[in-house]
């Protein structure tokens, strides 16, 4: 089954690459022009950078030679960077990262237990009023949540600072506060509602009705719900963690932050295809690897499932 699912990964990261490879050419825009800027160039120049990057040569046999240097590790250099693909992907990983994970554990340190309480609560005031600001939350794009933050806590009081990602561990969490938020309001609102949801579903049900009548604590019972209810759950954070790669984009723009977002911006604008296609091939990849992950940790938490796998 794993192996399956691997194998799957990789004709998607095929596909991909195709597809990438092929709309980047489509992309409006001259690659020599983009390197030049506004300097005069020759025609022996414009000639030399050409022959440099393959440019006079046909889109499939471009591809094939892209493909065939990633296949022995080389993604190529980047026309924007000027440094190696790997280097430049490397040193932007830690900050897109640990945005990533802060904005997901705000979720869900916050989205759960509102979630759980919204459903022990059901239609009442706390329930409407926690679902209306999950709406809220739902509808505000993540850059209009960056500017609010950016002008009442940057600007008008200066709690947090305006741009940038740090230097050491602390500033870099400092600085990455705000973005965090930014990027957890939208996830946060799609967790708790999903979370209540599930946990309606489960305190609804026979099991925790005989749990209440034998007399056990509803702390103890609403453990049993939420771990009933944790699958669904899982799935929601799974997928929204994904909706976070792609939220970081706007993010780290309005931040001013050296990310992985950032960088693709620049590289489509740029048209440096060698870098988009290796920028678009690693969140693919960790997107699926994700569901991967989803789906293993369904084993681990439900025993049916556990005993279904070893049955078929």
């Amino acid at each position: 089954m794993l192996t399956l699912r691997l194998l799957g990964v990789l004709v998607i990261v095929a596909v991909l690459s195709v597809l990438i490879f092929g709309m980047m050419h489509l992309i409006p825009g001259d690659l020599v022009r983009n390197l030049l800027g506004l300097r005069p160039a020759s025609p022996e120049t414009i000639a030399a950078i050409r022959e440099q990057y393959r440019l006079d040569d046909p889109i499939w046999l471009q591809y094939l030679n892209w493909l065939g240097n990633a296949l022995q590790g080389d993604l190529g250099t980047s026309i924007r960077y000027q440094v190696p693909v790997a280097d430049a992907i490397a040193s932007r990983i830690p900050l897109t990262s640990m945005l990533a994970v802060m904005a997901m554990l705000i979720a869900a340190v916050t989205a759960i237990p509102l979630g759980v309480i919204a459903a022990r609560r059901h239609q009442s005031a706390i329930d409407q009023a926690l679902t209306g600001f999950s709406v809220i939350g739902l509808s505000a794009p993540a850059f209009v949540v960056s500017l609010l933050l950016l002008y009442v806590f940057a600007y008008y009081l200066p709690i947090f600072p305006v741009y940038g990602g740090g230097t050491d561990f602390g500033s870099r969490v400092y600085h990455l506060v705000l973005p965090s938020i930014a990027l957890a309001v939208g996830l946060a609102a799609i967790l708790m509602r999903l979370t209540r949801a599930a946990m309606i579903e489960s305190l609804a049900s026979d099991y925790v009705t005989f749990a209440r009548s034998r007399g056990l604590s509803e702390l103890t019972v609403l453990g049993l719900a939420l771990r009933n209810s944790s699958i669904p759950i899982i799935t929601a954070a799974g997928l929204v963690f994904t909706y976070v790669i792609g939220g970081t984009i706007l993010v780290e723009t309005a931040f001013a932050l050296p990310g992985l977002g950032l960088m693709l911006q620049d590289a489509v604008l740029f048209k440096d295809i060698a870098l988009v296609q290796a920028l678009v091939l690693l969140i693919a990849v960790v997107i699926a690897l994700i569901t991967v992950a989803i789906d293993l940790t369904y084993a681990v938490i439900d025993p049916r499932v556990r005993r279904g796998r070893r049955a078929s």
